[in-house]
């Protein structure tokens, strides 16, 4: 699932090519996509101008200057991809909105959403969100007054949206392996000096990922070489068996709640 580094990438990608044009045409192939009659949805968006694309958390908030937004929340599976009708991938679009002879291209929507709402709607869907991690008011301090708040195991914790908002399996994985802290640790029994290892953890990876493109699969444009290059750079994350990159011992994969956790039991205590 696109975590914080993925749709951030997807802002900044959307913001260069699309942000102030008009949206000249809108299709809608799979109606449960969206979130009201597909006519309805045609005839908010066509003829209106993108105006800006920001993101909080996992979510795309693609506003208009009619004052609606369109929340995109890609789930599992999706991904975006932009071109024309003779540069365009081999995979049915739920939803695709043109912009002159260039096309966005909403994939693999089957269980997320591109929803049309009011900026006041938006503002209360995402209002129960978690503090966002790379947040200029997001401090060390922060996150040590959060985890007092709470209890149960460190990865559990930190894929929580409502606790902190925009991580995943992916990357709560690599920032425990960054911090040296493994990720089913029980939060009480984290120290200070472990708790400022991770906050330092979270900025590094969460920027490096970004910086990197994310771990999307499937590029945004033909020839983008920025999406997905953190693929590569996964620590431990889907690197079960493989030597650790700190201290040579195997990678684990177990199970917590039904969630993957990738970890080194040797380096990470």
């Amino acid at each position: 699932m696109p975590e914080l580094p993925e749709m951030e990438t997807y802002r900044q990608l959307l913001e260069e090519r699309v942000g102030g044009m008009v949206i000249t045409e809108a299709r809608v192939e799979r109606e449960k996509t969206i979130n009201v009659p597909p006519q309805m949805f045609i005839q908010t968006v066509t003829g209106n101008r993108l105006q800006h694309v920001s993101r909080r958390g996992k979510h795309l908030l693609l506003e208009l200057m009619s004052g609606h937004v369109l929340l995109l929340h890609l789930m599992l599976g999706g991904f975006l991809y932009w071109g024309s009708q003779t540069d365009k991938l081999e995979r049915s679009a739920q939803v695709t909105l043109s912009f002159g002879s260039n096309i966005l291209y909403f994939h693999g929507l089957r269980l997320g959403y591109l929803h049309l709402l009011t900026r006041d709607q938006a503002v209360e869907r995402l209002a129960d969100l978690g503090p966002e991690p790379l947040s200029p008011a997001f401090t060390l301090a922060q996150l040590a007054q959060l985890l007092g708040k709470k209890r149960g195991t460190l990865k559990t914790a930190l894929v929580d949206q409502h606790w902190l908002a925009g991580i995943g399996n992916c990357y709560a994985d690599e920032i425990c392996f960054h911090a040296g802290i493994l990720p089913t640790r029980q939060i009480p029994s984290l120290t200070p000096e472990e708790t400022t290892r991770l906050y330092h953890a979270l900025q590094a990876i969460l920027r490096e990922a970004m910086q990197a493109g994310g771990y999307m699969e499937v590029p945004f444009y033909h020839g983008d070489r920025l999406t997905g290059g953190y693929n590569e750079r996964c620590r431990v994350y889907d690197r079960e068996g493989e030597p650790c990159l700190r201290c040579g011992h195997r990678i684990s994969k177990s199970m917590l709640s039904s969630r993957k956790v990738f970890a080194c039991t040797n380096c990470q205590t």
